[in-house]
């Protein structure tokens, strides 16, 4: 019976524990939550990606450079291989053209400034000129 009483108070402290902190995802930034939803499955949780499929996103000038090219990317994806630090990368990437220019900024600023990058925030007005030319291209 002791037990039984110890595991329902062991319980409700950790329910009460848990509930109090929140949900850890709730707590991500925009770019955050976005890299999460639509970018970790390749490039993974440290951004590291996967020799020779996924090139990585931690200290690379892909990331770091020309914005332009970083968001021209994000919109019209990337079908061919990509040399990034001196190894070729064969993994093609789709088009994330369907996130909002919003969203397409904070992931790029998130990538810009985690994964010991140190690299300026990508704007939304930068996104929607990119988006804009490329449109104009077709």
């Amino acid at each position: 019976m002791l037990r039984g009483i110890l595991a329902i108070q062991f319980f409700l402290l950790f329910s009460f524990i848990s509930f109090s902190q929140g949900n850890p995802s709730t707590k991500l930034t925009p770019g955050a939550k976005v890299y999460q939803q639509y970018c970790m499955s390749c490039h993974q949780a440290d951004g590291g990606g996967v020799p020779r499929m996924t090139p990585p996103l931690v200290n690379t000038e892909y990331v770091t450079g020309d914005k332009k090219r970083l968001i021209a990317i994000l919109l019209k994806g990337l079908n061919e291989p990509i040399i990034v630090n001196d190894e070729e990368y064969y993994n093609p990437m789709a088009s994330f053209s369907f996130l909002s220019d919003q969203q397409i900024a904070a992931v790029l600023t998130f990538i810009r400034t985690q994964f010991d990058n140190k690299s300026t925030s990508v704007s939304v007005q930068e996104v929607s000129l990119v988006r804009k030319q490329l449109a104009v291209k077709k």
